[in-house]
C-alpha cells in the first residue's frame, strides 16, 4: 500500500480523522492533498465568532485516558497547552437537580429506593470488572445492565439517558460499547481543554501539513468519485477533477456511497448504519448554572436531554465572562427536530431552561446559537465487530476512517486521532494493523 514514490494521496473530509491522517501522511514524505467540502476545517470540532473571539459550534473536552490525542496534541506542541481541570456531574429527574458525584451524593439520590440507591452504587465501582471475559458484542445493553442494575434502575434512570443517546434502538446496542466508554472515562472526574480552544488545534494540524509540503483546500465538495485504472478520479464543483494514487475518505459511509461510482459503489462494504445527528443550542448566560460539567436532564419537560456548562472547564474568561453552556438532543437527521428552524429551537429552549433553572430571568439569557450536524455517530448493532468493514476497500486503491471503524472505541477526537495514525501507517506500508 506504500506511495509510489511522487504519489499523490488525497484525504477527503477536514474533521479531526482527516486533519490527523493528512498530518501523519506528509510526515512521512507523501504528496498530499486534503478537501474539505465546507468552509471551515474541523468537522464537529469547527467554530464561530463571537465578540472577539472564537466559540466551538459542539462541546469537547480531553480526558486524561486519551492516549491518541494527547499523542497527536505532543506531536504539534501543544499537549503542554492542555489545562486539566476537576469537574462535576449532576442530575435532573422529574425537574429536581441533584449533585451525581460521591457515595453520600448517591445516597441523597432520591428518586431511587434507598436499596436501589445501594445497588446502583455497588453495581457502578464493579462494572468494568462485571464484564471482563463476556460477550458484550453479542449482549443488548438493556439485557446486561437489567440484569445487573434491577428494573428499577433501568426504567427510571438509565433507560432514558441510552434513549436520548441512540433513540428508538437504545435497548439494542451492544454492551460492548458501554463497557468501552466506561474505560475511557470510568470515574475520572478531571477533564482538559487546551489553551486557544479546539480551533488551535485545528490550525496547527493545518500548519503542519502546509510545513510539510501538503494542499489543504477549503470548499472544495467532492461530487463523484470513482477508481480508472488503478486511479482514484474525484470530481469536483466547475467541471474540476483531481486524480489520486490513493484515497483516504473520512466521509460517513453513506454520503460516501451517494458520490461513489456505480462501479465503486459496488465494491464498497455492505454496511448500512443508522446514523444518530444532533441539535446544540448554546446558552450565553450572565450568570452560572449549577457550576456541573455534565447534567443529564430526564423527565423534565425539556426537549434537550443534557447540559454541558463549559466555564468550569475552560474557564469564565474566555468567554468575556459569561457562562456557555450547551444543550443538546440526538436525533436522526430526518426528524421534525432537525428539520425545524433554528430560531424557533432557540426561543422553546430558552423557554424550557428558564422553567429548569427559576433563579435565571429571561435578561441572563444574552444569546443563544443552534448548530446541527447530521453524522454524530452510527448506532452499531449486535455483533458488529464480526460486520465492521475493512479499512482498505479490497481491488481499489481507496482506504476508508470513519466512524463506522472506531468501534468499539468510543466515539471522540482520540478514537479518530487513533484511526488516523493506523491508516496513515498501514498506506505507508508500516507493519502496524488496521482493525479490520
Amino acid at each position: 500500500m506504500r506511495p509510489a514514490d511522487g504519489g499523490h494521496v488525497v484525504v477527503v473530509g477536514g474533521g479531526i480523522c482527516g486533519l490527523a491522517a493528512a498530518h501523519r501522511l506528509v510526515r512521512t514524505g507523501a504528496r498530499v492533498t486534503l478537501l474539505e467540502g465546507s468552509d471551515q476545517l474541523g468537522g464537529l470540532g469547527t467554530f464561530f465568532a463571537w465578540r472577539d473571539r472564537w466559540v466551538e459550534r459542539f462541546y469537547h473536552c480531553v480526558m486524561p485516558t486519551d492516549d491518541h490525542l494527547l499523542d497527536l496534541l505532543d506531536e504539534l506542541g501543544l499537549r503542554d497547552s492542555v489545562t486539566w481541570r476537576p469537574t462535576r456531574m449532576g442530575m435532573v429527574v422529574d425537574g429536581r437537580a441533584f449533585p451525581f458525584n460521591t457515595a453520600r451524593d448517591l445516597l441523597g439520590f432520591t428518586p431511587l429506593g434507598v436499596l436501589d440507591r445501594l445497588r446502583f452504587g455497588a453495581v457502578s465501582v464493579l462494572l468494568r470488572r462485571l464484564g471482563r471475559g463476556k460477550d458484550l458484542d453479542g449482549t443488548r445493553t438493556e439485557d446486561w445492565l437489567r440484569g445487573l442494575y434491577g428494573d428499577r434502575v433501568w426504567e427510571l434512570l438509565l433507560a432514558p439517558l441510552f434513549g436520548a443517546k441512540f433513540g428508538a434502538r437504545f435497548g439494542d446496542v451492544p454492551a460492548l460499547y458501554l463497557w468501552q466508554r466506561l474505560g475511557r472515562e470510568g470515574a475520572v472526574s478531571v477533564r482538559g481543554y487546551p489553551e486557544g480552544g479546539y480551533r488551535a488545534v485545528i490550525d496547527a494540524l493545518r500548519a503542519s501539513i502546509e510545513a510539510g509540503g501538503g494542499v489543504v483546500r477549503l470548499g472544495a465538495p467532492v461530487r463523484r468519485m470513482g477508481v480508472t485504472d488503478g486511479r482514484v478520479r474525484i470530481a469536483l464543483d466547475g467541471g474540476e477533477s483531481v486524480t489520486a494514487d490513493h484515497v483516504v475518505s473520512t466521509l460517513p459511509l453513506p454520503l460516501l456511497r451517494q458520490l461513489a461510482d456505480e462501479d465503486l459503489a459496488a465494491r464498497l462494504p455492505d454496511v448500512r448504519l443508522p446514523y444518530q445527528g444532533v441539535v446544540n443550542a448554546l446558552f450565553f448566560l450572565r450568570r452560572p448554572l449549577s457550576g456541573h460539567y455534565w447534567t443529564p436532564v430526564v423527565r423534565s419537560g425539556t426537549e434537550f436531554d443534557g447540559l454541558i456548562q463549559m466555564t468550569p472547564l475552560a474557564g469564565v474568561e474566555r468567554y468575556d465572562g459569561r457562562h456557555l453552556v450547551y444543550a443538546m438532543r440526538y436525533t436522526d437527521r430526518e426528524s421534525a427536530l432537525f428539520r425545524e428552524d433554528d430560531a424557533a429551537i432557540a426561543a422553546r429552549w430558552t423557554s424550557q431552561l428558564l422553567a429548569l433553572h427559576p433563579s435565571l430571568c429571561r435578561e441572563d439569557v444574552e444569546d443563544v446559537r443552534v448548530f446541527k450536524a447530521p453524522f454524530v455517530e452510527p448506532v452499531y448493532p449486535l455483533g458488529y465487530l464480526a460486520q465492521r468493514p475493512p479499512v482498505v476497500v479490497a481491488g481499489t486503491p481507496l482506504l476508508l476512517a470513519t466512524t463506522a471503524h472506531v468501534y468499539p472505541d468510543v466515539t471522540s477526537w482520540n478514537s479518530s486521532a487513533g484511526l488516523a495514525r493506523r491508516v496513515a501507517e498501514k498506506l505507508a506500508g508500516a507493519p502496524q494493523p488496521v482493525p479490520g
